[in-house]
């Protein structure tokens, strides 16, 4: 009798393993169980188009369901798997109901961090994590209502950008010295503290929210610097958190997420994982991570199906990441941590269009190109190659950005 293959998780990452899976010769029943409605869908319009009403969720669908059941992929949708047997290779859903597999594939991606101060549950706060939240999101959005978002990260800035664009009044509280202080250097931080404040957000750092008042919905948004703000709507992005409880339960290696090696397998060679919710080695920074971004999810579920599927492929890929914010681009390559020196390339003090470059031991770790797509492309090359860095030709714009390539340091 032909295996199956259960993936829990209707993710990102779940599109790119059942897809990959058929791909890779696997003719066995291949089952997907998700919680929410819908067929895997893509996230980041969440924050951007979806919101601001310029895609359908149909439209952001990761793949037309016709591709789905031509490869013959069964979707088990409104359905949450509650319990991993590994014993006897079966998973309880809420419900009671019983699945069955051979191969399992963990797709359970990450959920949000949520606040908890007084007045946290009242309507009209929300999150923004998946279609449902941009539904309710919506119903409060209204030209001159004023939103607060918490969080300086880059979903409450892509919101705030979206809800601007709509008429709202907007201002943004981040508890840290600047906003995205977890991510980027100061001279991306100061970038989109201008850019933001130009386009009329107020800005508010080492400012959060203890608390929220209103009779029945949010009205008031409590501020620990003592500050009280009118708030018709309250977004809230301070962060994700791994969903790796069931992966915990049934006994498979948990650290920073479900622990996998280069093939994507966990602590049982027949349970795979992807994503937000995997904890891997990687080799081009020679440390552990764990990557919330929709390329290491695509890339590493292809790896995953791959291992499922009986073929040897390792996954060694340079993490890159984006933001859409009102007419910019943000195009992230690598990993910025432990950088020693950011060269920046164009003006980023008077334009709309520069890159960072962040420099270790005189070769680049890490690349943030705003509208600069010809540096993000070199960037990732200079990364993986881990080419030497002649400084004056890179932040000469007169210079090609192409000649960095294979350059020789000056001097």
């Amino acid at each position: 009798m032909s295996q199956s293959c259960v993936v829990i998780g209707a993710s990102h990452a779940a599109a790119s393993f059942v897809t990959g899976l058929r791909q890779d010769g696997w003719e066995g029943r291949i089952q997907v169980i998700g919680d929410e409605a819908y067929i895997p869908y893509h996230r980041p319009p969440l924050s951007k188009a979806l919101l601001a009403g310029e895609k359908t969720l149909e439209e952001s669908y990761i793949r037309p369901l016709d591709i789905y059941t031509k490869a013959n992929v069964e979707f088990l949708l409104g359905k949450r798997a509650e319990q991993i047997d590994r014993a006897n290779k079966k998973i309880t859903l809420a419900d009671g109901s019983i699945v069955p597999y051979d191969k399992l594939a963990l797709t359970v991606g990450s959920r949000v961090r949520k606040v908890n101060v007084p007045g946290h549950e009242l309507d009209g706060i929300h999150y923004l994590r998946d279609f449902s939240d941009v539904t309710k999101i919506k119903s409060h959005i209204k030209a001159g209502g004023n939103a607060v978002i918490v969080g300086g990260g880059y979903i409450g800035l892509e919101a705030a950008a979206v809800l601007k664009k709509l008429g709202m009044k907007v201002i943004v509280l981040e508890m840290m010295d600047r906003v995205l202080q977890r991510v980027t250097a100061p001279e991306i931080s100061e970038f989109y503290t201008r850019i933001h404040t130009e386009e009329g957000v107020q800005i508010r750092c080492k400012v959060g929210a203890t608390g929220f008042e209103g009779k029945g919905k949010v009205e008031r948004v409590i501020c620990n610097d003592g500050t009280i703000l009118a708030a018709d709507l309250v977004i809230v992005g301070i962060g994700i958190i791994p969903n790796v409880e069931i992966a915990q339960a049934a006994g498979l290696k948990v650290e920073n997420g479900i622990v996998v090696d280069d093939h994507a397998r966990t602590s049982d060679p027949d349970i795979v994982a992807a994503g937000d919710c995997a904890y891997h080695y990687n080799a081009i920074y020679d440390r552990w991570l764990r990557l919330e971004s929709v390329q290491n999810a695509n890339d590493q579920a292809r790896v995953a199906a791959s291992t499922v599927a009986g073929l040897d492929k390792a996954y060694n890929a340079l993490p890159w990441f984006w933001s859409d914010q009102y007419d910019l681009k943000l195009q992230i390559a690598g990993l910025n941590q432990g950088y020693e020196e950011v060269l920046v390339r164009g003006d980023r003090t008077g334009s709309r269009s520069f890159a960072a470059f962040y420099l270790k031991n005189n070769t680049v770790i890490a690349v943030d190109s705003v509208n600069r797509p010809a540096e993000f492309m070199v960037g990732k090359r200079l990364i993986t190659e881990k080419t030497p860095i002649d400084r004056i030709k890179l932040v000469n714009e007169a210079v090609n950005v192409k000649e960095l390539l294979g350059a020789k340091p000056a001097g």
